[in-house]
């Protein structure tokens, strides 16, 4: 049996270690923490239970494709149920629009709230499908740095449709002159946070990101975010797969440009395949030292990051729902105080995320845990305590606005992890929580490819290299890797 070592058990990492196991691979996952997952974990603070990472959840069936690969059924050991409301949204001057799963309650809600007829909407989500449709094989599905990728039907066919792809244009001049209203234009640049990157910057084609949400749409995990964590993890365990807790591994070993091992201390574990699911850059930093560097991609600009203020709150809102929105006032000031300026607006967007919604026993009675994130810079030095208080009392001022109520009387415990917080945990470099941005037309090609062209048996998965961040493209990571190796 061919040995295959992981480097980190975040969710690509536990995916990859499931499909080359099915390939009959002997997997042995080694990580720092003592605890699977990455950043998709969760913590307790007193009676409240919160997700500590990721708070969407979307095309849930690249999950159960896993358990497919054993024959296991995975409602036995991971269930969800779709959202009828994808998410709230909330704006300073009074309006508040519902974003129904279903297209049509969707479309109607728009034009009964912001007057924007529903065939436009209807239209522009269209074309959106159009382009996922287009790319899906050669930017999501395959690798894009082996060349036969381009020797394909589907690449042919993207090319034939290019200009439908919008990429000489933003995502804001795509959704400001196909829109117009400016509700509805900010609520759709808002998809440009997905991989942490600015509406005024990515390029129109990131549209694909509305289709996705609409068509897919966004569903809750019947035990929290954790249990993707945890009924994986528990999937791997039932198939043999090695997972060693608190092994910080210090070096990829390579002889003659082939990976052959790695080291942890003063032991090397020798293996046929390494597969690293660390952020790339940390992987050829400290792993990699005395090897090639690919500096023009580990020197990309860095996604986005966040401020996260988790707070057990003893009221109910009943007009909030799991996701939520509290828009900015100036959209455009906040990115750039984010990408221009590395720090954060004075007016900052804020989504409220609150399972307690949908998951029973996350807050007691009449009670809830609210996940509070703002987008931020990554971290580049900033005085992230000092930073803090300010940023709170801002959040607390406009939520207070808009609720109508004073929030501070009801925060009951807290817990603020910040940039710096989220490296230090997850060893994402500079806290990005999406690998690079994509803040460039040539973002998707200048991404870490899923396998090295300079070292032999060594390959990547997770949300720093190809596809991107977020579950879904974690999980698809995990699924090139895996083609790879099995087509080599």
């Amino acid at each position: 049996m061919k040995k295959a070592i992981i480097i980190g058990s975040g969710i690509g990492g536990i995916a990859t270690a499931l499909r080359l196991r099915s390939m009959n691979y002997d997997v042995t996952v080694f990580e720092n923490n003592d605890f699977p997952g990455g950043k998709l974990t969760s913590f307790d603070l007193g009676p409240y239970r919160f997700d500590a990472g990721p708070s969407l959840l979307t095309m849930p069936h690249f999950i159960d494709e896993l358990f497919d690969l054993f024959n296991e059924n995975p409602r036995d050991h991971f269930n969800y149920k779709k959202k009828d409301i994808s998410c709230k949204y909330f704006w300073d001057d009074g309006t508040k629009l519902s974003a129904y799963s279903d297209k049509i309650k969707f479309t109607k809600e728009i034009e009964n709230i912001l007057g924007v007829k529903q065939s436009i909407v209807s239209a522009y989500l269209l074309k959106a499908k159009k382009k996922y449709e287009l790319t899906k094989r050669m930017f999501l599905e395959q690798s894009l740095h082996k060349l036969k990728t381009y020797f394909t039907k589907d690449l042919l066919n993207g090319v034939f449709n290019i200009f439908s792809f919008q990429i000489n244009k933003t995502l804001n001049q795509v959704n400001a002159s196909e829109l117009k209203e400016p509700h509805l234009v900010q609520l759709f640049n808002r998809f440009a946070t997905y991989n942490g990157s600015s509406p005024y910057k990515t390029p129109g084609m990131m549209t694909l990101v509305q289709h996705l949400e609409q068509e897919y749409g966004t569903f809750v995990s019947d035990k929290g975010m954790q249990n993707i964590t945890n009924s994986l993890y528990n999937l791997a365990l039932r198939q043999g797969v090695d997972f060693k807790f608190n092994n910080y591994v210090s070096e990829i070993l390579v002889s003659n440009k082939i990976a052959t091992g790695i080291k942890v201390g003063d032991k090397t574990y020798e293996s046929d395949i390494v597969i690293s699911n660390m952020d790339v850059v940390p992987t050829y930093r400290n792993l990699l030292k005395n090897h090639y560097q690919p500096e023009k991609i580990l020197n990309q600009e860095r996604s986005s990051s966040a401020l996260i203020f988790y707070w057990g709150v003893k009221k109910e809102f009943k007009n909030l729902d799991l996701h939520n929105i509290f828009f900015s006032k100036d959209y455009k000031t906040e990115f750039q105080t984010i990408f221009e300026n590395n720090t954060i607006s004075v007016d900052p967007t804020i989504y409220i995320n609150i399972t307690s919604k949908d998951v029973k026993g996350d807050a007691p009675i009449n009670c809830e845990n609210w996940f509070v994130m703002i987008n931020s810079p990554n971290d580049s030095g900033q005085d992230w305590d000092n930073m803090i208080d300010q940023v709170k009392s801002n959040v607390i001022k406009k939520i207070n606005k808009i609720l109508k109520v004073n929030i501070e009387d009801f925060i009951e415990c807290e817990k603020v992890y910040t940039p710096k917080t989220i490296e230090s945990n997850t060893q994402s470099y500079m806290g990005s929580l999406y690998g690079s941005s994509s803040n460039n037309l040539m973002s998707a090609f200048l991404r870490h490819p899923n396998f090295s062209n300079k070292i032999l048996n060594l390959y990547f998965c997770g949300g720093s290299v190809h596809p991107g961040g977020g579950i879904p493209l974690c999980l698809l990571s995990a699924k090139i890797v895996s083609q790879l190796i099995n087509n080599k």
